[in-house]
């Protein structure tokens, strides 16, 4: 028998039998020559994955022309397998699939350079040697057989006997295997065999979806990003139109399961730093900031491993009418969902028993609940361009939210109340408080405060425009919805409207350096109609008549903040070569009433102070000066209520195009890696369950999650 030497050592060991097999399939020898039930044996033996991809990639062009049959027939013998093989046989069969089909895109990605290539005939070069590859002709027919066999093994009823966890796995390795979804022609075959009951399927029981959901959530992000916006894609088709509410549930819960997860651990470490803070603040003086950022980049990666599940999320409000339901209703099973990729393997589970992070009251968590405080979380990260890609995607998927009746009803809801823990980043003037404890209120209410609290902590020297616009926008939606439905609640609106307000007094005091990059008229529109919304509405949907009276008052209290705007605005709408003076115009249009308000109670207040011979009135004092002095005439402005419905073409389409990708990859450098553990007997829990990957040359440390198989 062959053998090998022991790395590190002179000696020798035996070669495994499964590796000889692999070097003579390479070699061309007809291996049914020597034994009649060579395939049937051939799959009880363990596959060595690393062994048969490295045998694979070494051949030389004369021996790829000798072995090129053999490795085919390998692949046509294990789709074989699937259909009559025992269990062991069956699982065998599976990992030396996913084998074939990384190494296919390792050859079609790795030297090609274009991924249409495959389509036509990839090849690899060898000793500058250009080879034939396999083309989609040499194994369209094995590939359309395979998906109907993964069909088969995923919609079986024998659980125990038919490995699903690899079917998702090799599923994922086909959907992944190129950076550009739209460029990888391996997908057809999966849109050929549609494989959506499947899916449905695993999402509506809870023991598979335990085990398998995390998988199929992530599948499905990948193939409804498939062609999205050129043709008929059927898996954009059957998701708008699932209306299963149990499969809707589970897909729901598959995410806030995630989340969820995600926010515990930020607890945990919050509630560790703070055990530790005396040792740490002694250590940092000595090292710097070498363990701060430290903990920024890993936490970074950790927001990072979301984006599959938020842009699911994404997915399903945007294109599902009857997901929202799902987000409205709290979840009824609390067993959690498969694999987050939130906590170390090393770690084991953590007592958060007394961890009370989601509080709401009777009811499971709602996805709601852990959605805001997930975006409270990333909010605090101001400098990682990942945490700022995720925080779009978050303020795309409440603004999709806030644009939603159902949605705004059941967040306006008196009677379904929440406390919510919203985290609250660090900043010099206010107190070090981790996060904002608020007390049992509706999810309106929450949604307000996050936003505020976004508000006030971004205003940077690198201001994101992009994210604010978002943000007011939501604000928009939500006043706009309570004027429309007359809905009033108890929120402390002076809170907003200082936020907002400072919003402004940024925009005014760094006016030079940001008209260089952006057009800060359109963000100050949008402030200044809100407050037109409430002097406009407000008797629609302010909860008391005093609400009135502290809008007026904080007005006349800020005067030179919009007197300065006014100036500002006036000096770009007089200017001939204003790149902005339509919107310019716009605003100073919009400014009227506000001055008006200001000039009127300025007057009335200069006049009684004279009257009563004081200099320095009390806040009382003011307040009831307003209350007598209403007596104005303002101007009706059209068009407060109305908003630009989201639309994700053409202004968001490279944003996620690009969010796809990273997607791809991050799914990719993971998903086999499982596939391979699969073989070691690996088993890892749910909840805990977090893998480190071990970083290949060019790449990072990854962490995933692996699922029990």
């Amino acid at each position: 028998m062959a053998s090998r030497k022991r790395s590190g050592s002179g000696t020798k060991r035996p070669k495994e039998k499964v590796v000889h097999i692999y070097e003579q399939l390479c070699r061309g020898e007809d291996l049914k020559l020597l034994s009649i039930q060579f395939w049937e044996e051939f799959f009880l033996l363990q596959p060595n994955m690393d062994m048969l991809e490295c045998e694979l990639l070494k051949l030389n062009p004369e021996q790829y022309s000798s072995a090129k049959q053999n490795i085919l027939n390998l692949f046509t013998e294990c789709i074989n397998t699937l259909s009559f093989g025992n269990s062991k046989r069956v699982h065998n069969a599976l990992q030396t699939i996913a084998v074939f089909i990384h190494f296919l895109f390792r050859k079609q990605t790795g030297t090609a350079g274009n991924a249409n290539d495959f389509h036509n005939g990839a090849t690899m070069s060898l000793n500058n040697t250009l080879v034939s590859f396999f083309t989609i002709n040499d194994i369209e027919d094995d590939m359309r057989e395979l998906l109907k066999q993964l069909y088969n093994i995923l919609t079986s009823n024998i659980f125990t006997d038919r490995p699903k966890v690899l079917c998702l796995k090799i599923l994922l390795i086909i959907a992944t295997g190129i950076d550009n979804v739209n460029e990888n022609n391996l997908i057809e075959f999966i849109i050929g065999q549609n494989l959506f009951e499947a899916f449905k399927h695993i999402l509506s029981d809870s023991s598979l979806r335990n085990l398998h959901g995390h998988d199929v959530v992530t599948l499905l992000t990948i193939l409804v990003n498939y062609r999205k916006h050129e043709g008929s894609n059927p898996y954009v088709v059957e998701l708008s139109l699932l209306a299963d509410e149990l499969a809707l549930n589970g897909y729901g819960q598959v995410i806030s399961c995630v989340l969820t997860m995600f926010c515990k651990q930020h607890l945990l470490s919050l509630t560790e730093l703070t055990t530790s803070s005396s040792w740490f603040s002694s250590l940092s003086n000595i090292v710097g900031n070498m363990f701060i950022s430290d903990e920024l980049c890993y936490r970074s990666q950790q927001i990072r491993t979301n984006n599959a599940l938020l842009l699911a999320l994404y997915e399903a409000i945007h294109l599902n009418r009857n997901f929202i339901t799902t987000l409205a209703h709290t979840q009824a099973d609390s067993t959690p969902p498969s694999p987050c990729n939130t906590l170390n393997i090393n770690d084991g589970s953590p007592d958060l028993s007394a961890a009370a992070i989601l509080d709401a009251s009777h009811y499971s968590t709602n996805l709601f609940v852990a959605l805001f405080q997930y975006c409270s979380i990333v909010m605090q990260d101001h400098k990682s361009e990942l945490s700022s890609i995720n925080l779009k995607l978050c303020l795309l998927i409440l603004t999709c939210i806030a644009e939603d009746q159902y949605a705004n009803s059941m967040m306006h809801d008196t009677n379904l109340t929440f406390k919510v823990s919203l985290h609250r980043a660090h900043m010099r003037h206010r107190k070090l408080t981790s996060e904002k404890v608020s007390k049992p209120q509706p999810l309106a209410n929450t949604l307000l405060d996050l936003l505020v609290e976004f508000i006030v902590s971004h205003l940077l020297k690198k201001f994101p425009i992009e994210l604010y616009l978002l943000c007011v926008g939501i604000i928009h939606r939500v006043i706009i919805y309570q004027k429309r439905c007359r809905v009033r609640i108890a929120y402390h609106w002076k809170d907003l409207w200082t936020a907002i307000i400072s919003l402004l007094k940024f925009l005014i005091y760094h006016e030079q350096n940001l008209m260089k990059r952006c057009n800060i008229f359109d963000l100050a529109l949008q402030v200044i109609n809100i407050f037109n919304l409430f002097i406009t509405y407000g008797d629609t949907f302010l909860a008391t008549t005093n609400s009135y009276d502290e809008l007026y008052y904080e007005l006349n209290r800020e005067e030179k903040v919009f007197c300065e705007l006014h100036a500002m605005v006036l000096r770009y709408a007089s200017m001939q070569d204003c790149e902005y003076k339509e919107d310019s115009i716009r605003l100073l249009n919009a400014l009227s009433n506000i001055l008006a308000i200001i000039k009127h109670f300025q007057m009335k207040i200069k006049e009684w102070l004279a009257s009563q011979s004081l200099s320095t009135p009390t806040e009382q004092q003011i307040l009831e000066q307003i209350q007598k002095n209403y007596d104005l005439t303002l101007k009706l402005q059209d068009s407060l209520d109305q908003y630009e419905r989201y639309s994700e073409r053409p202004k968001h389409v490279l944003f996620f195009a690009n969010l796809v990708k990273e997607v791809m990859a991050d799914t990719r450098k993971t998903v086999y890696y499982l596939v391979k553990e699969s073989s070691k007997g690996t088993v890892v829990e749910c909840l805990p369950g977090a893998v480190t990957v071990p970083s290949t040359a060019g790449d990072t440390e990854v962490g995933m999650m692996h699922t029990s198989s």
